[in-house]
Order: C-alpha cells, then sequence, then structure tokens
C-alpha cells in the first residue's frame, strides 16, 4: 500500500506536469484536525483544469494512478454529461488500498464556489487564489434546530414508525426494514445529533451517520442504540422498534426542553399505542379496529 507521502507526491506531481491543472485542493478527513486517522482514509482531491473535458474524454490518464478494482464517475451515470463540462469526478479504488476521490472543476469557476471548511490548498499555480483559512470541520458541526425542523423531525419518526407496524403485520420483510432503517432511523439520528449538541454546546462532531455516536453518547444511550439494530426476525424487529421509540422520545423531550419547543406528547402516545395494538393484532383480523 502506498504510503500517504507517496500519494501526495504523485498527485502534485501529476498536477505540476500537466499544464491544464492550474491549481489543487484537498479536502475531506485528511485535513481535518478532528478525524481519526486509518488506512480506509480516501483523498478527496480538486483539481481546478483549463479544460475537464480533455480528462473526460480521453481517459488514458487513469493509468498512472494505479491498477483500479472498480471506478465510478456519478457525473455520468444517468447516462449524459452536463454541457458544457464544469465539474466531473472520478472515484477511484486502487489494488493497494488507496482510494483517490477526483474531481476535476473548471478552472474559471473558482471563484463561484463556496468553500467548504475542510479544505487546504496544496498548489496555485497562478497565484490567484485567495487564501485558505485553517481546515475545521466548523462547517460539519450540528446546529440547533428550528422549532419548525424539530416539529418535522418527530412527525416523521411516528408517521413513517406507523408504516413499520403496517410492514409487519403483514410479514413484508423489505418494506419494515426500508421503513425502520431509513426514514425511522434517520429521524431517530437527528434527534440524537441534536441531544449530543445540548450536551457539547454544539462543538462536537458526531460524523457522518453517527458514525461518531459511541464517542458521544452516554454509555446508556449508546447501549440502547446499539440494541436498535436488530437481524430479520419479526419479534427483534419490533423490539427494535420499541427500542427505538423510547430513545427518541427520551431525547427529544431534552431537546424540546432546550429549544423551548412543545412535544406533541399526544401523537407520541397514540401512534406508541397503535403500534403495540398492530403487535398484538392477528393475522387474521378482519379489521385493525373494531
Amino acid at each position: 500500500m502506498r504510503t500517504e507521502k507517496e500519494m501526495m507526491d504523485f498527485i502534485l506531481a501529476f498536477a505540476e506536469e500537466n499544464d491544464c491543472v492550474r491549481a489543487v485542493i484537498m479536502n475531506g478527513s485528511r485535513v481535518n484536525p478532528e478525524a481519526p486517522r486509518d488506512i480506509f482514509q480516501d483523498y478527496d482531491i480538486v483539481f481546478f483544469v483549463t479544460s475537464v473535458a480533455a480528462f473526460v474524454e480521453d481517459r488514458s490518464w487513469i493509468e498512472r494512478f494505479g491498477e483500479l478494482i472498480i471506478m465510478q464517475t456519478p457525473d455520468e451515470m444517468d447516462g449524459e454529461w452536463m454541457r458544457p463540462l464544469q465539474r466531473f469526478a472520478f472515484l477511484m479504488q486502487f489494488t493497494d488500498g488507496n482510494r483517490i476521490d477526483l474531481t476535476f472543476c473548471a478552472a474559471d469557476s473558482m471563484d463561484t464556489l463556496s468553500r467548504d471548511s475542510l479544505s487546504k490548498l496544496l498548489l496555485d499555480k497562478d497565484g490567484s487564489i485567495e487564501p485558505f483559512a485553517e481546515p475545521s470541520n466548523s462547517d460539519y458541526l450540528t446546529k440547533p434546530p428550528t422549532a419548525a425542523e424539530f416539529a418535522a423531525c418527530c412527525n416523521e419518526f411516528w408517521w413513517v414508525s406507523t408504516y413499520i407496524a403496517k410492514g409487519l403485520w403483514r410479514r413484508e420483510l423489505s418494506y419494515a426494514k426500508f421503513m425502520y432503517e431509513r426514514p425511522v432511523r434517520d429521524m431517530l439520528v437527528r434527534m440524537l445529533q441534536w441531544h449530543i449538541g445540548i450536551r457539547t454546546g454544539f462543538t462536537a462532531d458526531s460524523g457522518k451517520c453517527g458514525k461518531y455516536f459511541e464517542q458521544w453518547l452516554e454509555p446508556r444511550l449508546w447501549e440502547a442504540f446499539v440494541r436498535t439494530y436488530p437481524d430479520g426476525d419479526y419479534d427483534h424487529i419490533w423490539e427494535g422498534l420499541e427500542t427505538m421509540c423510547g430513545l427518541f422520545r427520551e431525547t427529544a423531550k431534552e431537546v424540546a426542553q432546550y429549544g423551548g419547543f412543545a412535544y406533541n406528547v399526544q401523537e407520541d402516545e397514540r401512534v406508541s399505542a397503535h403500534l403495540a395494538h398492530v403487535r398484538q393484532l392477528p393475522q387474521d383480523a378482519a379489521a385493525i379496529y373494531e
């Protein structure tokens, strides 16, 4: 596996040698002073170039970067390119374990792009780029919710929970699991991020999809969160949903108190009662409620 120094030396040498490349920026975890370092960190690189099309139409340059396991080009996955080409990304996983997410951007668009706080200027051939601030994760810190955001999160959580109950009663495993793992878990993750924000003064980065929750949640809440990951057994999913609801309820009430919001207790109680009712509903029931 090529070392970080070898990778960075190669990336910059490639840019230096190619007149079309005018500037290089690195984004992401490798410039994040708070991110843990490990062997799976990829290289998020942006090349500002005089012609994006030149790198898209002739891709022989890719061989210089190494032997690929797989590559993805999301900008052409719908079958067509945006024209004129202002941006194009090559996501490349190499056989030595390294990964580069390399994005080509039109050099004349540099001034119009918003700056990500996790950005570091590596090369500026023309000396035309304003200095970058020191990289920080400030753009990725959880922000306190508004009343509308809080209410929407709560409503979505309880509303879609009824879909899970329906799917479980029907024995539609894939449907129930999809609703469980997407809309409902997404809302739980959001509420837990707000909870962590309150506990840390909104200075903690809990990570994409809550990947740093174990670090920031109280052990009791972390253990409860772990229990929300059931297998494909219907009873286990019901138990996981019950744990989810309890965890959401507890943290939502805390967030409501912090923000001075109203927590819709009636919505919670009615849906919780409905979930319990559906769980006990016989498979041959002629009606949900008599």
